[in-house]
């Protein structure tokens, strides 16, 4: 007894180290597996009528890693690359002094009332001159880091090459080989087959609630904003349009972060019908998206609150950057879930009894993986 302890847990212990090693390895390309299992998960549908039409596999997933790029990854590649081409010329507009964030501050400044000049004194907050030039500075050296960041990726760095095909690599074989793999790691786990179920359809449903959600209400926020930006004549709409619809993925407070100071600036600098027009708009339209939307489309399937959203979503950025507005929410949601699964009652987990000297038939239902199809046998069993 006391040998198979020890070996159980040297094999244990040689588990624990070969999968952190595993992971370790996997690091570098974290963001190609995640996109590539985020997109796998969002194509499924599209996947399985193909494998029920073709016998090929290899063609049914090749169609659908091509409708993939062309829905999915071509469009991003495309607005990627304008915007960078935006982010250099505005680098390139404010270190020449075309566009100066000091004079708009100093407008700005010129047209606050004396009344409230005195107030932000009072505040210790009234030095407007070293705030004008802070914020030029702020400025130029923010710009100065999105457009190496942006012309690096406009550019099409060797990283990202490998990044992008490593991606499509292994989107190719979770589309051919998918339901095999989700088999394999649902016997791994030793958890009841219930929890399992629970815990898979969580995932999935949790993954594509925030991403299709939070991607629909981006796009169609920035759309919004990007248009406005246009309609007003301000410079780098297109530019704007994007940084709102990445801002856009914070709940509450999102694309206000852009277009609320223009609309200040436009109302302070003389421009007042705009600004009123470009408030109203942002609270009526834009507004109107991100609080209509997101509860249909993300917190109606996730059941997390609000503020579980916005918390989890900014902590994952923290961490992890633009992947964390999928990460954070996920893990919210899974610990969530595990948490209510653990605090049921075992009680609740119990199967019907049957009257002594009886016996029935029942039949269980079990997957089976056929030519890399998932298949459910009914098996009859008699329970005496």
């Amino acid at each position: 007894m006391r040998k198979l302890s020890m070996e159980h847990k040297a094999f244990v212990l040689i588990l624990t180290l070969v999968t952190i090693a595993f992971f370790w390895i996997l690091f570098p390309f974290y963001g190609a597996i995640l996109w590539a299992v985020i997109l796998a998960i969002i194509f499924n549908p599209l996947q399985r009528r193909l494998r029920a039409r073709m016998r090929n596999r290899n063609l049914a997933s090749l169609i659908s890693l091509f409708v993939c790029v062309v829905i999915a990854v071509v469009p991003v590649i495309i607005i990627v690359a304008s915007v960078a081409q935006q982010v250099v010329w505005l680098y390139q507009q404010i270190s020449t002094g075309r566009i100066d964030f000091g004079a708009y501050a100093n407008q700005i400044q010129q047209a606050i009332p004396a009344s409230v000049h005195s107030a932000l004194n009072s505040l210790g907050v009234g030095d407007l001159d070293s705030l004008r030039q802070r914020l030029s500075q702020a400025a130029l050296a923010g710009s100065q880091f999105i457009a190496n960041r942006a012309l690096n990726i406009g550019q099409v760095t060797f990283q990202f090459v490998i990044q992008f095909f490593v991606m499509l690599y292994l989107l190719f074989f979770l589309f051919r080989d998918g339901p095999m793999l989700v088999n394999r790691i649902r016997d791994a786990v030793p958890l009841e087959d219930g929890r399992k179920h629970q815990l898979a359809e969580k995932f999935t449903t949790v993954l594509r609630a925030t991403v299709k959600g939070n991607i629909i209400v981006a796009i169609t926020q920035g759309v919004l904003g990007g248009l406005a930006f246009w309609f007003f004549g301000i410079q780098g709409a297109l530019l704007w349009g994007v940084l709102m619809a990445v801002l856009s993925l914070l709940p509450a407070v999102g694309a206000g972060l852009v277009w609320g100071p223009v609309a200040i600036y436009f109302l302070v600098s003389g421009a007042t019908w705009q600004g009123v027009a470009l408030i109203v708009y942002g609270v009526l339209v834009i507004g109107l998206v991100d609080n209509v939307l997101r509860p249909i489309l993300v917190g109606k399937d996730t059941k997390l609150p609000d503020y579980i959203v916005l918390i989890s979503t900014l902590g994952g950025m923290a961490l992890m950057g633009l992947n964390g507005f999928v990460i954070g929410p996920l893990v919210a949601a899974l610990f969530i879930a595990i948490w209510a699964l653990f605090a049921k009652s075992p009680d609740d987990q119990s199967t019907p009894s049957v009257p002594d000297g009886a016996s029935t038939t029942t039949s269980v239902a079990r997957r089976a993986v056929k030519d890399g199809r998932e298949e459910v046998v009914v098996v009859s069993q008699k329970i005496e």
